[in-house]
């Protein structure tokens, strides 16, 4: 109930916000064809569901697929980063140019280079998802109590089982924050990869098409259900950390 509670402020807010913008609309202050009512948004989404899905579902998959190569690899990098302090000192200050690079410009350059299809659009999910994994387990990794470190050492453990049963475990809450971060940006990276690399499968191909057939309500509608999926993926990755990391939300003096 206090959940359900925390939430009411959000959806109020939102009907409120909506309720400005469809006001807004229907009184003349901006022409429908170019920024329409959230009810027009709404009716394109339920009767063009079917074409709406359609498109949906290579993106979602391209979404999924990349912020699982962003977590593989931001996961694996870190840990090496954080076991060889050089290695950390050598590709810390490159993965920080990393995401300087302006993915509207790379997108283009990395179809010439990995073809059409789904590799390109991977590669920028990735690129875009990954530092903040990377970034926040690190944090978590530094965060580590060093005495309980120095306990578990005088226990005769090995610097991999010292990471293995208390530095990973103990930096799981930054990994989840990454995650977290990096799933809001991967809708605008599938989005931007999609329209670069002349795919004709995809919400950000059926966002294009939209736009040039000058249907605004379309275009918004992919807008809208790639913001929903995204904000679904985040909710499901905040459950999942709940799930598996009680202790991280209930400190054992709140617990019951």
């Amino acid at each position: 109930m206090k959940r359900v509670l925390r939430v009411w402020p959000s959806v109020l807010l939102l009907l409120a916000l909506l309720g400005v913008w469809e006001i807004y609309v229907d009184a003349g202050g901006a022409d429908p064809d170019i920024l329409p009512a959230p009810h027009a948004i709404a009716s394109t989404m339920w009767t063009e569901r079917a074409l709406l899905w359609h498109y949906f579902r290579p993106t979602a998959a391209a979404i999924l697929l990349g912020i699982l190569l962003a977590c593989v690899v931001g996961l694996v990098l870190a840990a090496a980063m954080h076991l060889v302090p050089w290695l950390r000192r050598a590709v810390y200050p490159l993965l920080v140019a990393s995401q300087t690079i302006p993915i509207p410009l790379l997108a283009p350059l990395l179809v010439l280079w990995l073809s059409f299809g789904l590799r390109p659009e991977l590669f920028v999910i990735a690129l875009v998802s990954f530092f903040s994994i990377v970034v926040t387990t690190l944090s978590g990794l530094a965060a580590v109590d060093p005495q309980l470190v120095k306990l578990t050492r005088s226990f005769d453990a090995s610097r991999l089982m010292i990471f293995r049963h208390v530095e990973f475990p103990a930096a799981l809450p930054g990994v989840f924050t990454g995650a977290r971060i990096a799933v809001v940006w991967t809708g605008i990276a599938a989005m931007l990869a999609e329209t670069s690399n002349g795919s004709t499968s995809g919400l950000g191909y059926l966002f294009e098409t939209a736009q040039a057939q000058f249907l605004i309500p379309r275009a918004w509608a992919t807008i809208v259900v790639l913001s929903l999926f995204t904000i679904a993926l985040f909710a499901l990755l905040t459950l999942a950390e709940r799930l598996a990391l009680p202790w991280a939300y209930h400190p054992i003096g709140d617990r019951p």
